[in-house]
């Protein structure tokens, strides 16, 4: 690999690094979560705290999660609370390379999560917190890089002193935790054992074209540093600076002094070398559409953002077809974690003890959608709804929502009464059903006459 080549003695280090993966991981997570999702229960009292969850640095958890999940192969939603920080639980994202999770069927049953509390390079201290369902387990043990160790007291560090070695929660055989792989099948892990539900991350089979990414820049880095212009000058044209001190010529770029009389003809020669920039930008662009498509995305979607001309929604869709599938299916697997952690959440804030001082809410599994990342303009979807009035192919009912996808639909069919009975067409009005006229309940009927609003 490019960046395992050791420096050659007595050249520094020139290699460059194009930050590819990063980019792509970030895409990913903004694709996901640039708007956030909604969570939709029954129960009023319910929605707004699952409302004030979001707007309580939910969404920035929803991001960092993203594109820890397209970098890692997967990423884990915790339930997590401490009395000194709020009087209520929140969810936390942990790292799928801090985790050694135990899988049964392909559902997680376990995982220990580990964090470094102390290291000064022999002697490492760590914290394992163990989740199995309905228990937490926590303990810290004292060892070395590649070895756990011995136990120690909780006690003894200020990060864990409020921590029970073990703590029962009343939410039956579920865990506190939730698993997000980044994708269904994970090619480097399906033959191996207990890895059956693990992910695997956006690069995942592109590190060779990756790291031929770093060594195509630096070559092109290179042919810059050596296409720099300088200056041959023969020796009779350079000034001494004394004995022991060389020569020099006034111009300071000057690349080196040959042993040429003046008399034959030679004077100052300009040396420049090419840069083979179009060779090189041909083979950056050409290993960006490999590692782009490997993971999924369209070219397009990592394109510039220079202006040209307008188009539409469903333009926009035909060019990204491949990013907007591969945003679906990780909102799939994304909504399913969400509604289960969010309902263990309700539970352990509800109904488990934990919090008394809470009023209680109503336990309930969310309904978790994500927006349409990609939608019309105000513009192009009135011009579709007058449209659709003018050829009566389409109730009120179907306009407001056509234009106001965002609105639940308690909040559509308020809308939808403040437009009939502005119009004059309220749907309260017995003589207002449309079957007088034939025409559709909000519609004029076919003959044509519409009833003024004070008919």
């Amino acid at each position: 690999m490019f960046w395992g080549e050791p420096t050659p003695l007595g050249e520094k280090r020139s290699k460059l690094h194009m930050p590819l993966a990063g980019d792509i991981a970030r895409t990913s997570a903004d694709l996901l979560f640039s708007e956030p999702p909604t969570f939709k229960v029954e129960n009023s009292g319910t929605q707004q705290r699952l409302e004030d969850m979001l707007t309580r640095g939910f969404k920035k958890t929803l991001l960092g999660a993203g594109e820890v999940s397209a970098a890692l192969g997967g990423v884990y939603l915790r339930a997590f609370w401490d009395d000194e920080i709020s009087d209520r639980p929140w969810i936390t994202a942990v790292h799928a390379d801090a985790a050694a999770p135990e899988f049964r069927g392909g559902q997680l049953y376990a995982v220990t999560f580990w964090t470094v509390l102390e290291s000064d390079g022999t002697t490492v201290v760590r914290h394992l917190e163990r989740h199995e369902p309905g228990t937490i387990l926590h303990g810290v043990y004292e060892g070395t890089v590649d070895n756990l160790g011995t136990p120690r007291k909780l006690a003894d560090f200020a990060e864990t002193r409020v921590l029970l070695p073990a703590r029962s929660l009343n939410i039956g055989r579920r865990l506190a935790v939730e698993h997000v792989p980044n994708s269904v099948v994970a090619r480097d892990w399906r033959d191996v054992p207990g890895t059956t539900g693990l992910g695997q991350a956006d690069i995942q089979g592109s590190e060779t074209f990756l790291d031929a990414l770093d060594e195509t820049y630096t070559s092109w880095m290179r042919d810059i540093r050596l296409g720099k212009s300088r200056i041959i000058v023969p020796d009779g044209y350079m000034r001494s600076n004394g004995p022991g001190q060389g020569m020099s010529w006034d111009d300071r770029e000057v690349f080196a002094g040959l042993n040429i009389p003046p008399s034959e003809g030679r004077d100052i020669t300009l040396n420049q070398f090419a840069i083979r920039y179009e060779e090189h930008q041909a083979t950056v662009k050409e290993l960006i559409g490999k590692i782009v498509r490997n993971a999924g995305y369209n070219g397009g979607t990592f394109g510039d953002d220079s202006a040209g001309p307008a188009i539409t929604a469903t333009e926009i869709k035909a060019k990204q077809a491949r990013s907007l599938s591969t945003r679906a299916r990780k909102a799939e697997l994304f909504a399913v974690a969400l509604a289960d952690i969010t309902e263990t959440l309700l539970i352990l804030e509800g109904t488990s003890g934990l919090f008394p001082g809470l009023s209680s809410v109503e336990v309930e599994r969310p309904d978790v959608r994500f927006a349409d990342s990609v939608q019309d303009d105000i513009k192009t979807l009135a011009e579709t709804a007058a449209l659709m009035r003018q050829a009566e192919a389409a109730s009120t009912e179907t306009l407001v929502a056509l234009l106001n996808p965002s609105l639940d639909t308690e909040a559509q069919k308020a809308e939808v009464a403040r437009i009939l009975k502005q119009s004059g067409r309220d749907v309260s009005d017995p003589a207002m059903t449309g079957a007088e006229g034939g025409g559709h309940a909000g519609f004029p009927s076919a003959g044509g006459g519409s009833r003024s609003q004070g008919a």
